[in-house]
């Protein structure tokens, strides 16, 4: 009897093995799987941390900066795609972020067309500077659309992805009333130069551009109706 016992055990004992040696290798190999397929929609990513020190002095970005509109045909890195997002509105220590906002209400929020970035489908993603996340909002290839809502600008077509600063006024507003329209914008202001100094940190280009139209970015970006866009800003390997 305690030989079938443990002939019985023995066989359970394997068959769990077995089991978490196939969920292992499974979950590696989609893992693999949808970094190797841009066309696989994850709702979520978690991004890599971000730096907090690198090679270009905050001076030599200052001396750099320029709008860039011409980018070459590759790919960006998820890398380069969490170090900017975090420079427009990453958490720095506790509750802080990287812009200064006005009773720390913090109305901005980013959203990122991909186009080409290695291991992100193609879609529009919000980012959560919480989790330190990209969140799915609508899958699909969305430049040519950025770009024709934004007098066909060819440079927005041609990016990598499209960084877009939007706010959702009235979380200023309700504290602040009209004046917190004017504390939102220079947000947006603080969070748009960060960008351009961290593009220009990992060898990047971008431009602000505000010639669009707000109603038809909202459809079909698919954001909610209490959010405005306010900056895009394309960018690619120049």
């Amino acid at each position: 009897m305690k030989v079938r016992t443990f002939l019985i055990l023995l066989i359970l004992l394997g068959l769990l093995i077995l089991g978490f040696v196939f969920y292992y290798y499974r979950s590696k190999s989609e893992i693999k799987r949808q970094m190797s397929n841009p066309n696989s929609a994850q709702n979520e990513i978690l991004l890599p941390q971000p730096q907090r020190k690198g090679e270009v002095s905050l001076e030599e970005a200052l001396q750099k900066r320029r709008s860039v509109r011409e980018y070459k045909n590759e790919s960006l890195t998820l890398e380069d795609i969490a170090q900017i997002l975090w420079s427009a509105q990453g958490i720095t220590e506790g509750t802080h972020r990287t812009v200064p906002s006005a009773g720390a209400l913090y109305p901005i929020e980013i959203y990122l067309v991909v186009k080409k970035v290695e291991g992100v489908a193609e879609g529009v993603y919000h980012y959560n500077p919480e989790s330190h996340k990209l969140v799915l909002n609508v899958a699909g290839d969305f430049n040519r659309s950025v770009a024709e809502i934004a007098a066909n600008q060819e440079w927005i077509e041609n990016s990598a992805a499209i960084l877009l600063i939007s706010a959702d006024f009235q979380r200023t507003t309700e504290k602040y009333g009209e004046r917190g329209k004017q504390y939102v914008w220079m947000e947006a202001g603080h969070s748009a130069q960060n960008v351009y100094l961290q593009t220009i940190s990992l060898g990047l280009g971008t431009v602000s551009v505000g010639a669009f139209s707000d109603h038809s970015v909202q459809k079909i970006l698919n954001l909610p109706e209490n959010i405005q866009p306010l900056v895009i800003m394309p960018i690619g390997k120049k």
